[in-house]
Parts: C-alpha cells; structure tokens; sequence
C-alpha cells in the first residue's frame, strides 16, 4: 500500500509548527515580544489520507523546525516559520516511505523541506490567531491560510513553555504530485501539534 501527504504547519502551525524570522519593531515594548524556539522532541505533525476510497491512513513527519515570535501588544507584528524534513516522513513502512520520497511524489532528494513562512498575523479571539502565509512544497508555493489555537503556556521545570494546536487541508495536486490519484485521495489533512520554548 502506497500513500502520499503533506504539513503545517502549519505549522504551524505551528504551527503548521511556524517560524518568525524576525523580531518586531523598535517601537513596540521589547517585554511584549516573546520568542518561541519549536521543540522537536515534544512537536508532532500528522498527516491523514483517504486510501482506495475505504480508509483513512495515517502517517508523520518526526523532524520540525522553527520559531514563533508574537508581540502582545501588536499580534500583527507577530510572525511564524516552520520547516519540515521530507526525509523525516514516517508511515511505519519501509519501502513506502522509500517512494514517498521518491520522484513520484515528494522527491526529497530535489526538495528536501516544506516550508510555511506567515504573511499576516490576526487575533481572533481568547488565545485564537489567524495566521496567512505561503507553503513551498515540491517546489511549489501557495498561500495557505491556518487558524491557531494556544493550548496553553507556563513557566515549568524544563523553562517556559507554550503549545499551539492547528489543522488544516490541502490539495497535493495543487503542489504538482499527481501520482497514484486513482488510489490515493487529492485532499489530505494536516495536524500540527507544536511545543514552544521560551529563547534564552
């Protein structure tokens, strides 16, 4: 059995686990502007696609970069990056995970990462942010738009923590991998689970 996916992020989100690649302005309070560094080891991003019209089949990404910066005081000027290793895909088989990365379908070899860099930031409610931006995948970018959550954040014995929970969708047609489309689906879901740690 064969199959094709994505992630997000969104990254994040996280976001598809997001990155900000770039602090806010000077006029903004500097104790208002958090640097989020993703912590890969407590990070999870998931994949699920329809398999011969019957099921859903799930798999993972298991390497996940990036930063989150978001400013309290001005969340517009907060900002999201995540990166994906194609080479980190994991389906809990061998030889599929062989022809996931193959050329046809994610060819990692000539593109080895997904990317998601955000474009806008927006509160949109208690712990709630639309986030726009662009995904490259395959060596194709589209705009791709998430809604993040905070699951929470605190101060703990490891450091400063915060958790960002997104899921979303996408066509992987729209990213030029065609392959399989008489047994695999075209939409496939996406979701990120993203840990965050305080930057030192």
């Amino acid at each position: 059995m064969k199959i094709l996916t994505l992630v997000f992020v969104s990254a994040l989100v996280l976001p598809v686990a997001f990155v900000a690649a770039s602090s806010a302005n000077s006029t903004s309070n500097p104790s208002a502007v958090t640097t989020w560094n993703i912590d890969p080891v407590h990070t999870s991003v998931v994949f699920k696609v329809l398999h011969m019209n019957v099921s859903n089949f799930y798999g993972r990404f298991d390497k996940v970069s990036g930063t989150v910066v978001m400013n309290d005081e001005k969340p517009a000027e907060s900002k999201v990056e995540l990166t994906i290793s194609m080479e980190s895909i994991d389906t809990n088989h061998e030889g599929r995970d062989k022809d996931l990365k193959g050329p046809n379908f994610f060819n990692a070899k000539e593109f080895p990462e997904i990317k998601f860099v955000s474009k806008t930031v927006k509160k949109d409610g208690d712990k709630k942010w639309k986030v726009d931006g662009e995904m490259t995948m395959h060596g194709v970018t589209k705009p791709l738009s998430l809604e993040v959550d905070m699951v929470g954040s605190a101060d703990t014995k490891m450091g400063k923590k915060a958790g960002f929970d997104t899921t979303f969708k996408v066509k992987r047609t729209d990213f030029g991998m065609t392959g399989m489309t008489d047994m695999l689906g075209d939409e496939v879901t996406v979701m990120a689970g993203v840990e965050c740690n305080a930057a030192k």
